[in-house]
């Protein structure tokens, strides 16, 4: 089992967790993973709207442009053609769906991998709750120094915590993220995890065997 300790807002240490092995107990990391999760990630967030007309598209006349023989001029048939200025283009661009989704199992494996390394270089922390009286983001800001939080934080906790996602969202180095959308992507582009006890349960059930 993986134990980590656990404190309170103050930073102060308050008692241990032991934590499956399965899910932040793996020593041998596969990046490899990650880079195919990620992939997938940013894949599915291209808008895919790029457009562009081709010859059976532009406006301009159908009609023959002069003669076929006797001009001396190539034998052209339409002004849309793409070797015309304004003409239409070839092989354009049309709007897309780059999405695609990794079997579930590499999703989850990766997931496991990245809390893992968060565990193994000593960037995470397990907080023994995160209650917010009231909307502000001063709190969480106090908060988060009193940890001594390194660079960029994610925050992990219920979703009905409600006080601590406003009070978060317009912090620019941290980022708040239920259980359930806790993602690679997200994680690898944070310096620190910070977990409560039952955010970090609710992980180790969705993600165990």
């Amino acid at each position: 089992m993986a134990k980590l300790t656990v404190v309170n807002i103050k930073g102060e240490q308050t008692g241990e967790i032991d934590l499956s092995d399965e899910v932040f107990g793996i020593t041998e990391i596969n990046q490899d993973l990650f880079y195919e999760i990620v992939k997938a990630q940013l894949a599915s967030r291209r808008a895919g709207t790029h457009s562009t007309k081709g010859r059976a598209e532009v406006a301009g006349s159908g009609k023959k442009l002069y003669k076929q023989k006797g001009t001396g001029n190539a034998r052209h048939g339409n002004i849309r053609a793409p070797i015309f200025a304004k003409g239409g283009k070839v092989h354009t661009p049309k709007p897309r769906n780059y999405a695609y989704r990794p079997p579930r199992q590499m999703r989850a494996g990766a997931l496991r991998h990245a809390l893992s390394l968060f565990v193994k270089e000593g960037r995470i922390m397990v907080l023994d709750g995160f209650a917010v009286d009231a909307v502000k983001t001063k709190s969480v800001a106090q908060a988060l120094t009193a940890l001594k939080a390194q660079g960029a934080s994610v925050v992990v906790d219920a979703a009905t915590n409600e006080n601590l996602r406003l009070s978060t969202r317009n912090l620019e180095r941290a980022t708040f993220l239920p259980p359930e959308g806790v993602n690679v992507y997200d994680l690898l582009r944070h310096d620190t995890l910070i977990l409560t006890q039952d955010a970090a349960r609710a992980l180790e059930k969705r993600l165990s065997a």
